[in-house]
């Protein structure tokens, strides 16, 4: 949940910011969206360096007089979710962004126009106009999302494989180590089994509003 409002807002966020057509807009554009193509496996092994006690962050937060705030993120089960949903929304962020990119392309500039003839303020045109206008790629989005989720593994499974004590465990990762760490294939087959069934439930509820909405 967290995950999932988080991706959508940062990647709103972003494009907003970015949709104006500016001098050098293109390399911020390419800065958010060059960690999707990163692989999975790298992204986790840049990220466990950050976050290994002698890592970038603790160093950082001692270099600004924040010592007391060391910590050890991925061994502490209060900190362990927390610290891997942060390498998925770096990662994350940036292919929403380009979602919004597209849909906000479209809107029709004669819009704002009119509603700036009317006097709206610019939140009265983000809320009356440019939400509505995004009705579409808000379901995109949110599919993408829940499909994401429902597959991560590669982050989590590098970074504390679903440890310390499950606190960062994902359906993804209790699938894979019950089948193959306990040996327990049946009960992990049909947890695979349930992963798909949710994210073919996912991609069919769209793909049904989105004929219907072509009709």
């Amino acid at each position: 949940m967290l995950f999932g409002g988080l991706s959508a807002l940062l990647g709103l966020a972003a494009a907003l910011l970015l949709q104006q057509e500016r001098r050098g807009i293109g390399f911020y554009r390419a800065a958010l969206f060059l960690p999707v193509v990163f692989s999975l496996v790298a992204t986790a092994l840049v990220w466990q360096a950050i976050y290994q006690p002698d890592g970038v962050l603790n160093q950082l937060l001692g270099s600004v007089g924040l010592g007391s705030l060391r910590h050890a993120w991925l061994a502490d089960q209060d900190t362990a979710l927390y610290a891997v949903i942060v390498p998925a929304l770096w990662r994350q962020i940036g292919y929403v962004m380009v979602l919004y990119l597209a849909g906000l392309k479209g809107i029709d500039p004669a819009l704002y126009e009119a509603a700036k003839v009317d006097g709206a303020s610019a939140w009265q045109r983000f809320r009356h106009v440019t939400l509505p206008q995004l009705r579409s790629v808000n379901a995109v989005v949110l599919s993408v999302i829940v499909i994401d989720s429902l597959r991560s593994f590669d982050v989590v499974w590098s970074l504390t494989r679903g440890g310390p004590y499950h606190s960062s465990e994902l359906l993804s990762t209790y699938m894979y180590s019950t089948a193959f760490q306990s040996l327990r294939l049946g009960y992990g087959s049909a947890l695979a089994v349930v992963i798909f069934l949710l994210a073919f439930g996912v991609i069919a509820s769209y793909l049904v509003r989105a004929f219907r909405e072509a009709d």
